[in-house]
């Protein structure tokens, strides 16, 4: 029997023994005849026996180490797909968080700027809703205070221009109602009954025609009513043509020209422009100062003459805020203006139907009107 135990490789699990088996000899056998080679024939196959063993556990051994090897290399290889995967995969995150990044930012950037242009756009609207709300009041107060003074034109015309009925003349429209002691010097100087009562034509070379003498004397200046003919067919408020040129120079002019000139000619602005007011003062609003020369014992200074008198009233040129207080003198030379001023507007407006001859007498009252109150000759108030 040949027991061997072969060295074990380092790094592999030791190889198999041979375990001893005893040979025991049953007895001899009918096929097989004793020879003395027999014994020497046993320890052969033994040895052979025992050289195979450890070529077997060599060859399970290589074979376990190249699957190892195997196991490895394909568990690093996983490892390694695996690996670059998560980094395919992270890689592909932080482009998509840069990106969800940029388009944050851009849209902060956006709702600020839309945000700011919100802001402006509402400021622009308070600012113009301010502006229109600002210009509708103006023009509010304007169309009120033109309401106020067409309501108060349209009552002078009353007074000035309808005629009075047989049973109630109006003494201011018929002088030769009034009774002598009142009609006083305003009315002017009668005219002699030695010129009135040898009436004779004059015939006016723009019309055409003769125009006799009037019951009350009075006869038409050609020149002038050729003027106001000519102006009449294109009513205008231009200063430039003839016949208001002449009305300027001889009645407007000289009966808005006070002391002061400075104010003198915002009134005369006003007065054209249709934007002057004359209010009525309380006696109890007006400023006292004694002096011996005035009755009522309240007393202001014109500011236009510059004299100190009763001041009655007061104006107010256009939207201003400031109120000047005026004589009663001044006041008659102002409402005498404005009432020519009136009713050649109306004129203008076609709201007056009448022939030329009465328009012209109309306008040339009111003409006299301006002189009486330019020399001083103002009825009294009550």
């Amino acid at each position: 029997m040949w027991s061997g135990q072969p060295h074990p490789d380092e790094g592999h699990p030791p190889p198999l023994e041979a375990v001893p088996v005893p040979w025991k000899s049953v007895g001899p056998c009918k096929s097989h005849r004793e020879s003395p080679g027999g014994l020497a024939e046993t320890p052969a196959g033994e040895e052979v026996q025992g050289e195979e063993g450890p070529v077997a556990t060599r060859l399970d051994v290589s074979r376990l180490r190249s699957s190892s090897m195997e196991i490895r290399e394909k568990g690093s290889e996983f490892l390694k797909e695996e690996l670059h995967k998560a980094q395919k995969e992270l890689k592909l995150k932080d482009e998509e968080c840069e990106r969800l990044s940029k388009v944050r930012e851009q849209l902060e950037q956006e709702l600020e700027e839309l945000t700011a242009s919100l802001f402006e756009e509402a400021h622009k609207m308070v600012r113009e809703a301010n502006m229109k709300q600002a210009a509708s009041e103006k023009q509010l107060k304007e169309a009120r205070g033109k309401i106020d003074m067409l309501q108060a034109e349209v009552t002078a015309l009353k007074t000035l221009v309808i005629t009075s009925t047989p049973a109630s003349p109006n003494r201011e429209l018929h002088p030769q109602l009034l009774s002598p002691t009142k009609a006083g010097p305003r009315k002017g100087h009668l005219r002699h009954k030695s010129t009135s009562s040898a009436p004779c034509p004059a015939v006016c070379p723009v019309a055409g025609h003769a125009l006799a003498l009037d019951k009350e004397g009075r006869e038409v200046d050609a020149t002038l009513f050729a003027e106001f003919q000519a102006w009449r067919e294109s009513p205008t408020l231009d200063k430039t043509c003839p016949f208001l040129e002449r009305v300027y120079r001889e009645d407007v002019g000289p009966c808005l020209d006070f002391t002061m000139q400075e104010l003198s000619a915002l009134v005369r602005a006003a007065v054209e422009d249709n934007t002057l007011t004359i209010e009525p003062v309380a006696s109890q609003t007006l400023p006292s100062v004694k002096m011996a020369a005035v009755e009522c014992g309240r007393t202001n200074t014109c500011a236009l003459s510059g004299l100190a008198c009763a001041c009655r009233h007061r104006i107010r040129l256009g939207d201003s805020k400031s109120h000047y207080y005026i004589s009663p003198s001044s006041r008659a030379r102002i409402t005498a203006v404005c009432n020519f001023f009136t009713y050649i507007r109306y004129i203008q407006q076609g709201l007056v139907r009448q022939d030329a001859e009465p328009m012209f007498w109309e306008i040339t009252r009111l003409r006299k009107e301006m002189s009486l109150a330019k020399l001083g000759f103002f009825p009294q108030e009550a």
